[in-house]
């Protein structure tokens, strides 16, 4: 279910997604008028595979995954959007449709901007467009390093890598999640998402309740990370700032 804000976006209000937020003033001011505040449910498909985008997204709360869809009907995780970036780089990069589909991992709020008003109002030489140049930089070294860490490194550090990952860029410490949805999204079984929670929460790390992750103690997450996750969020804040 998407929800949409009627009221009038403030100028004064700067937005949470650090994309707009990097822009100069007056470029964040001419694009508002073009930006709608939407809510977004959890599991909410924004565009499906090898259909045209029709919006580009600005999350400011939230986590969105970027997945494949493989023939027997599994969805696996490619990569996941937060308050750092856009969901919609195809809109960006003239390519239209594409193999991998965009669902809703965590609800989000965020902006959002229609395709053909995107191209209208961001061309190149922009501010924005001149942005998403070094954000599509930090979003592909993101699926990269996730292909190596998936091939190279233990179910145990990729599921510490998501959930650091996941905490970054929601915004709190608690926030819904099953181990059914994890284990899809990192292409295991169920089983050994839940021994992995079940060691990470034995250790004071995490707690696990009724579909909802509670991070405890986020340096010792973090010792626990294999480099892929200083690696993917090192490249964002080089690029973005």
């Amino acid at each position: 279910m998407m929800t949409i804000a009627s009221d009038a976006l403030s100028p004064d209000c700067p937005s949470a997604n650090r994309l707009l937020a990097t822009l100069p003033r007056a470029e964040y001011l001419r694009l508002l008028p073009h930006l709608q505040r939407v809510s977004l449910a959890q599991r909410q498909s924004l565009y499906a595979a090898q259909t045209s985008i029709p919006y580009v997204w600005f999350i400011e709360r939230g986590v969105v995954s970027v997945v494949r869809g493989t023939q027997e009907g599994a969805l696996i995780e490619i990569a996941m959007i937060g308050n750092e970036g856009m969901v919609g780089l195809p809109v960006f990069l003239g390519t239209g449709g594409m193999l991998s589909q965009a669902l809703v991992q965590i609800p989000v709020t965020g902006l959002r901007m229609s395709a053909p008003v995107f191209r209208r109002e961001v061309p190149a030489g922009t501010p924005l467009h001149d942005l998403l140049h070094r954000y599509t930089r930090a979003y592909i070294n993101q699926v990269v390093q996730g292909m190596v860490c998936n091939r190279l490194h233990s179910i145990a550090q990729r599921c510490v890598r998501w959930l650091l990952l996941t905490h970054d860029r929601v915004d709190a410490d608690q926030f819904p999640l099953t181990q059914a949805f994890l284990a899809h999204m990192l292409g295991v079984r169920r089983a050994s998402v839940g021994t992995v929670a079940g060691t990470l929460q034995k250790a004071g790390l995490i707690r696990y309740s009724r579909g909802v992750i509670t991070i405890l103690d986020r340096p010792g997450l973090e010792a626990a990370a294999c480099e892929c996750y200083r690696i993917i969020e090192a490249e964002y804040d080089r690029l973005l700032g």
